[in-house]
């Protein structure tokens, strides 16, 4: 099986004095003021590393840590000054929002992909080819806990078999889209399921489980074909499957959504490495995007980002709500007037 690696990367850092340290980060050594850190959706981290991972090569003198915690515990860390940069696969919401102003850290919000939530289960599942929202809102309900144990329970046609769950944690921002998009605003999603921030986690749960079904992040899916199989996704209009272009034609409801960056607005200004980084991500996105299995913005989604990062644009687009069903040019719509 060939999961993205949550890199363990032993560090040698040269400041005056010589120390050893190891942590789940893309780094080269550099001086600590200039440090860039990075944190938040285990969704968003691959194209980060990725991109890290060819600016440190080109830049070995910088140094950039990049981790996940999930999109909820990232915003936690950047809200409180702790990191520079936080991924999210989902929009900063109310509160967050709250506990950055009151910390005095305003915030770039950065556009940089976007992505096909994916259900999937076991290959060996030879029942089960599409689920309707509707299913998945009667499965994953707090409610769903009791009544909905088996796959019979979801449809009737399908085996009296247990469902084996995998899911995000709930400090994931994919947890937190998947709950409020399916199951509705203020909804609880049952918590009778392995979860993990950690995808790969996943990936290797449902890989190994004939009555298993799980969500993530459709790069973990694409990445891991051989050992898994995605559902199509039917919100009333017919079954969809995840693909590029379904997400690029705005039809795969409601489960595409854009993921984001947001830097910290008074570091960008003072920092000249965080400034190269963020130039080089924005240059280099639409090529490292699709690379790591996610749907790149259009060039000019790129150009529009790199405009509002160097005029400073602080704030967001997205009022502290999710926004389902949003395309890629609505989006695009919202950044320019924004």
């Amino acid at each position: 099986m060939n999961t993205i690696p949550h890199r363990t990367l032993c560090i040698l850092a040269i400041v005056g004095v010589t120390s050893v340290s190891c942590s789940a980060s893309s780094t080269s050594s550099g001086t600590t003021d200039q440090v860039i850190r990075i944190d938040g959706s285990s969704t968003v981290y691959p194209i980060t590393d990725a991109i890290a991972q060819v600016f440190l090569a080109e830049n070995p003198e910088a140094a950039v840590e990049v981790s996940f915690s999930g999109t909820g515990d990232g915003f936690d860390a950047f809200c409180a000054g702790e990191t520079l940069i936080n991924d999210a696969s989902r929009p900063i919401n109310e509160a967050e929002m709250a506990a950055c102003s009151d910390a005095d850290i305003r915030y770039i919000e950065l556009p940089v992909a976007f992505d096909a939530l994916t259900v999937v289960v076991n290959p060996a599942n030879n029942w089960a080819e599409d689920i309707t929202t509707a299913e998945l809102a009667a499965l994953w309900s707090a409610e769903a806990q009791r009544a909905t144990t088996t796959w019979q329970d979801i449809r009737s046609s399908w085996p009296d078999e247990p469902v084996a769950l995998y899911g995000p944690g709930t400090a994931s921002g994919t947890y937190d889209y998947f709950t409020e998009v399916v199951l509705g605003d203020g909804a609880e999603s049952r918590s009778d399921y392995i979860a993990s921030e950690d995808d790969a986690v996943l990936v290797d749960g449902v890989s190994q489980e004939t009555n298993a079904l799980g969500y993530f992040g459709f790069a973990y899916y694409e990445e891991n074909q051989d050992a898994l199989r995605a559902l199509a996704i039917d919100s009333g209009a017919g079954p969809v499957l995840p693909s590029r272009d379904v997400v690029e034609r705005g039809e795969y409801n409601p489960l595409s959504r854009p993921l984001l960056i947001y830097i910290n607005a008074q570091a960008a200004q003072e920092n000249p490495t965080l400034q190269a980084f963020v130039q080089f991500y924005l240059e280099n996105a639409a090529t490292v995007v699709p690379e790591v299995g996610y749907v790149p913005l259009p060039q000019d989604g790129y150009d529009v980002a790199m405009t509002q990062f160097y005029k400073g644009k602080v704030g967001t687009v997205f009022e502290g709500q999710m926004q389902p069903g949003l395309t890629i040019g609505e989006l695009l719509t919202k950044r320019a007037e924004f």
